[in-house]
């Protein structure tokens, strides 16, 4: 009881800091609407790069994808490696669309290019996303992820389902006040210090799982998870595993592009960028940083495997176990104040971007068209309010739930993520197609996926062989060619027209394609890194191909950064700047 009260204090010391350092930085800051919703369009590179990235990992990941490591291999990976071309499209080419309008939300920017009709769906497609399934099992999983670290039922005495309800509104509670009180000021700024921590602890826990398997020796350690069983550290995964390397071609690619270049929890942050080029900074870093999970959140549970073997009783055990064995206690604080805090951006950033959506989307769209800013906070704050004990009660129902249920909720976002980015691109690289082609691609999108899914193994007992990320590239297809026709049978009497509006300076990052050079060779370098071509390798730590594809890397990513610098990056800011100054004369006129 000692040591968990401990902990306990001292995780409450660390998360104080951090809540009073927001608070310092954010009074006087929300007096209307853009300071609330957007943190004044004020928001930095750094800022927005580790709001991000802290809103992206989460509990579940930090647990999941450390136990999928130990249970099978480093192909998972893929969705956090691959998430740099994202980030490199939303910035080169969805940001300045997005804040050359002054967007505050996507179903803005989407009401903006189609009609208020198509608005409307796609509100009511992220808030059924968001209140049922998503916000509630980042809550879910942040207490499960306590409860088995800190064995929280045993220390207080009570039942596992009462820990589990306790845990649920303690890091609800906290995490809301965040988001509905400071905005999404106060929500960057704690991201930003929450992600700190997480950097030092992802560091300090390999290293520790190194010298533990070195007995004592980190070099030795590393070299065990290289020399016995390198198959675990294959990231090409083939048909058998659970993230086949076509995916990431196919629906993957879409899937990643939803989330970072539209999904309205993401993109908030991106919206507040005090300019085109803190923007793209911000999206940019924020690739660079995805690459390290692999090494952080994946090569612990590698190094469980050789600890303790296959026969942990579940998966998810894998990293509980290495922070029971390995953190000293002193750090144990820490690293829970850590870990609350990545549950407490995942929860607080869904809420802001959920209340943000629904005062801007619904209530001043639907209901109160005069809304003043202070009624647009105030009506967010009881929608906060209420859309969060909604999630209380929900969350711990989640115990009750049949066994592969996060394989569900993963599935689940097929829903809405596919439609959406098709709609998307679709508006941003078309004039003619109308707003009847999105509606439709919608519905089509939902019933056909939940009969591909779902529906017909119910009830024809047939099971679609292919999985489920390259069923998700297929719908992206249908919705884009539903899109097409619609624009063929019925085009716009006058092709569509940008209306420019910003607020900022769309003056874009002058190393933003150099930059974006060296991110996508790291994205390679990764891969062949995890690949029998480098660690995976059975002949010895790599393999003798490693070196004479990684210098041919090398030389090609200099040649492209050397082009890049000397002309491309010209010629891509030349182009932004121009095409936002004819979109500006054209609204003039």
């Amino acid at each position: 009881m000692g040591e968990f009260l401990f902990t306990v204090l001292s995780a409450a010391f660390f998360m104080f800091l951090v809540a009073w350092y927001s608070y310092l930085k954010t009074r006087n800051t929300i007096g209307d609407s853009t300071g609330y919703f957007l943190a004044g369009r004020g928001l930095t590179g750094g800022f927005i790069a580790g709001s991000l990235i802290l809103t992206n990992l989460s509990a579940e990941q930090l647990i999941g994808l450390n136990g999928q490591a130990y249970s099978s291999n480093m192909t998972n990976m893929a969705w956090e490696v691959t998430a740099g071309f994202s980030v490199i499209v939303l910035a080169l080419i969805l940001l300045p669309r997005y804040l050359g309008g002054s967007f505050t939300t996507l179903p803005e920017f989407i009401n903006d290019r189609f009609d208020r009709g198509t608005r409307i769906l796609v509100v009511l497609l992220f808030m059924l996303g968001y209140g049922l399934v998503t916000i509630p099992s980042v809550l879910y999983s942040g207490a499960i992820a306590v409860l088995q670290l800190f064995n929280v039922p045993e220390a207080l005495g009570i039942t596992f389902e009462q820990s589990m309800w306790l845990t649920v509104w303690i890091i609800g509670i906290i995490g809301s006040c965040y988001a509905i009180f400071g905005g999404l000021r106060a929500v960057a700024i704690s991201d930003t210090l929450n992600g700190i921590g997480l950097f030092i602890i992802g560091l300090i826990v390999p290293v520790l799982g190194f010298i533990a398997l070195g007995d004592g020796n980190m070099l030795d350690g590393m070299r065990t998870i290289t020399l016995e069983s390198p198959e675990k550290l294959n990231a090409i995964g083939g048909s058998d595993d659970g993230v086949p390397f076509g995916t990431i071609f196919t629906g993957m690619i879409f899937a990643n592009l939803f989330y970072w270049g539209t999904n309205q929890y993401a993109i908030q942050r991106t919206l507040g960028a005090q300019s085109l080029a803190e923007g793209q900074k911000g999206a940019l870093l924020t690739g660079f940083l995805k690459i390290l999970v692999p090494f952080m959140m994946m090569v612990p549970g590698i190094i469980a495997f050789h600890l303790y073997g296959p026969g942990l009783e579940t998966m998810d055990l894998a990293y509980p176990a290495l922070i029971s064995d390995l953190l000293p206690t002193f750090l144990s604080g820490f690293f829970l104040a850590v870990l609350l805090g990545a549950v407490f951006s995942s929860f607080n950033s869904l809420l802001n971007s959920a209340a943000t959506m629904f005062a801007y989307d619904i209530y001043k769209v639907l209901i109160n068209k005069r809304a003043t800013d202070r009624q647009m906070i105030r009506i967010s704050q009881w929608f906060g309010v209420a859309l969060s004990l909604v999630t209380f009660f929900i969350a711990p129902l989640l115990l009750n739930a049949p066994d592969g249920l996060w394989t569900v909720i993963r599935e689940f976002t097929g829903f809405f993520n596919i439609p959406i980015i098709a709609i998307v691109l679709v508006g941003i690289f078309s004039k003619y197609i109308p707003p009847i082609g999105p509606k439709v691609a919608i519905i089509v999108h939902v019933i056909s996926y939940y009969m591909l899914m779902w529906g017909l193994p119910m009830f024809f007992n047939i099971e679609v062989p292919i999985n489920f990320i390259h069923i998700q590239g297929i719908l992206f297809a249908v919705a884009v060619l539903i899109m097409l026709m619609a624009g063929l049978i019925k085009p716009l009497s006058e092709p569509f027209r940008f209306r420019p509006n910003a607020s900022v300076s769309m003056v874009p990052w002058k190393y933003a394609i150099p930059v974006t050079v060296i991110l996508s060779s790291a994205m390679v370098f990764v891969f062949i890194l995890f690949s029998t071509i480098g660690l995976a390798s059975p002949e010895n730590i790599v393999s003798g191909w490693f070196l004479p594809v990684v210098a041919g890397l090398i030389i090609v990513t200099v040649l492209l950064y050397m082009l890049a610098l000397k002309s491309w990056n010209k010629k891509y800011q030349n182009f932004i700047v121009g095409r936002h100054e004819e979109f500006v004369e054209e609204a003039e006129r």
